[in-house]
């Protein structure tokens, strides 16, 4: 397949043996699995390393362990992002648009700690 739509008959020919392989795998499922069993009692009873449960089952979850889980996700991907950006710095092809760059991205991440900070979200009790 050569020529300005060869490339495209290609990736169209990909896509279609792509998609006819998952229809294949999940015909093979359904024709190969056995039929469902009915579910045993207590199947779907709450469950909690072998203790039988006690109660029901909802519990109420503080929203600042999603904070702090949150923030831990924020600084890593800083930390990610700062990092290719520490190794070419001493390089003669770093200038001052890129420093510019950074120093936007560093202040809008300090002052999203700042806000944190300041809202007292950063405190554990």
């Amino acid at each position: 397949m050569t020529g300005y739509l060869g490339s495209y008959a290609t990736l169209g020919l990909l896509l279609l043996a792509g998609i006819g392989f998952l229809v294949v795998a999940f015909a093979a499922n359904r024709v190969l699995s056995p039929a469902r069993p009915a579910d045993p009692p207590g199947k779907r009873a709450s469950y909690e390393c072998g203790i039988d449960p006690v109660g029901g089952d909802w519990a109420q979850m503080q929203i600042r362990y999603y904070v702090y889980a949150y923030l831990y996700v924020l600084f890593a991907v800083e930390a990610v992002f700062l990092f290719p950006w520490a190794v070419v710095f001493d390089r003669p092809g770093f200038g001052l648009v890129t420093a510019v760059e950074m120093a936007v991205f560093v202040v809008v991440l300090a002052l999203g700690l700042l806000y944190a900070w300041r809202r007292k979200i950063l405190t554990w009790t």
